[in-house]
């Protein structure tokens, strides 16, 4: 018998492969396009207008295979946002900001997140997503480590060194948040998969991208990154925790205090976390001000809060003269400008003011519902631990990073994304089942 020549492999992907992950490939698109530069004044991104053809493609779907998609519980689960979100709507302070606010919302919490769990069938395309999600943060990554050594990011303490990857540096959270979300991604892909080989590629990008994490200079990222991924290891185990946090010690002395990876700036940024109330900087004091000016409007309208971007409307009503005009920006091919403050960088207290009690409840809530019923279902994850642990660690990476971020921005479909993987592992049964072989596969086909 005669062995193939190097010929007859095929160099592209077989039909038979596009046709399995076909689902899940609007997912990836979605991901795929967030490593695309997106203009500082516009408030869409290329992965928004691909969002929506992934909701139709969900909904399209679930009609032809004529079943039901959701079982009660994720349907409560995935709704509750929109009572909330709806009601804090109609008290928007013009029917444009309303509507724009309940689109926003709802394509963020609701509608993506939906299609991520009817897209993503098994674990087979829940790794494909989540290797997905790590390849953007190794672009994203590689970007903002060459901005640092060229001088070409954006504007931090004079010079032009913050890595802000293709997003700039009107989002100058977002290279950061995609990033520690790639991090995270890889460490439960590291800790749950069963073959040695994925475990060490895994491992091995999540240490290299520690790297644009820090250049980030991102405190909110790199406090939320550290729960995250010291939650993750302590679920898949002590003793591997050990090891995995003296490998990360390790290499943070070795990239920083080594080679000088941003060793001052890092330095003074890691110290500033430590003085955010004996003497913080003008970010911080911005952050409390607002973060006081939200309470007061709860206070005010504490069941359904001011309405639906209204915030910007209250502000400067209840805040206190310590708030500056707005933030300067600069650098990574933008010229100088000043940003206003609209919100109040906590994702709570954006919701507790512009949708009172009724919103916080009813959207964190859910976030809360979804992180139980994943960590229940962690303990019977079997083969899709990997999977587990990386659901688990991105949710918690959110709820966490939420303290100190809201949504706005490009970055903010991955957001969505992410609530919609954490979704399909906490609320659907199919995470549990085996991969699905020629057999399965031509039966999903034939439904």
């Amino acid at each position: 018998m005669s062995s193939p020549s190097a010929a007859s492999v095929p160099l592209v992907p077989s039909p038979t492969v596009l046709g399995r992950f076909a689902p899940v490939l609007p997912v990836v698109a979605v991901i795929a396009l967030m490593g695309l530069p997106t203009a500082s004044d516009s408030g869409a991104s290329p992965a928004d207008a691909v969002s929506a053809p992934a909701v139709l493609w969900a909904a399209v779907r679930a009609v032809r295979e004529a079943r039901r998609p959701l079982t009660r519980t994720a349907a409560v689960v995935l709704g509750l946002p929109v009572v909330g979100i709806a009601v804090a709507a109609t008290g928007a302070v013009t029917p444009g900001d309303g509507i724009t606010g309940l689109a926003r919302y709802l394509q963020v919490f609701v509608l993506v997140p939906l299609a991520v769990v009817l897209l993503v069938r098994d674990r087979r395309d829940a790794r494909l997503v989540l290797w997905s999600l790590a390849g953007l943060a190794l672009w994203q990554g590689t970007v903002g480590v060459h901005q640092y050594l060229t001088g070409t990011g954006a504007s931090y303490q004079g010079a032009d060194i913050r890595a802000v990857g293709t997003f700039g540096p009107s989002d100058v959270m977002g290279m950061a948040s995609v990033v520690a979300c790639g991090v995270v991604a890889l460490t439960g892909l590291a800790l749950g998969a069963r073959a040695r080989r994925p475990r060490l590629v895994a491992a091995g990008c999540a240490l290299a991208l520690l790297v644009p994490l820090a250049l980030s200079f991102s405190r909110g990222a790199w406090i939320a990154t550290a729960v995250a991924c010291g939650t993750q290891l302590l679920l898949a185990g002590v003793r591997r925790a050990v090891a995995m946090f003296a490998a990360v010690a390790a290499a943070a002395v070795v990239l920083i205090g080594g080679f000088g990876v941003g060793a001052a700036g890092l330095e003074e940024r890691l110290a500033s976390i430590t003085r955010v109330t004996d003497a913080p900087d003008q970010s911080v004091i911005d952050r409390y001000t607002m973060w006081a000016a939200a309470t007061d409007m709860w206070r005010e309208h504490p069941v359904t809060g001011v309405g639906l971007k209204a915030f910007p409307a209250y502000r400067d009503a209840h805040a206190s003269l310590a708030l500056s005009s707005g933030s300067d920006t600069e650098g990574a091919g933008q010229a100088y400008r000043r940003q206003p403050l609209l919100s109040p960088h906590n994702m709570y207290m954006l919701l507790l003011s512009e949708q009172g009690l009724l919103g916080l409840l009813t959207v964190a809530g859910s976030w809360l519902a979804l992180l139980v019923c994943g960590l229940r279902r962690l303990r019977r994850a079997g083969r899709a631990r990997d999977c587990a642990l990386a659901a688990c660690g991105l949710l918690l990476w959110q709820l966490v990073n939420f303290l100190y971020s809201d949504i706005g921005g490009p970055s903010t479909t991955l957001t969505a994304v992410c609530f919609g993987f954490v979704a399909w592992w906490s609320l659907t049964g199919a995470a549990a089942d085996p991969a699905p072989g020629p057999a399965r596969a031509a039966e999903s086909g034939r439904r």
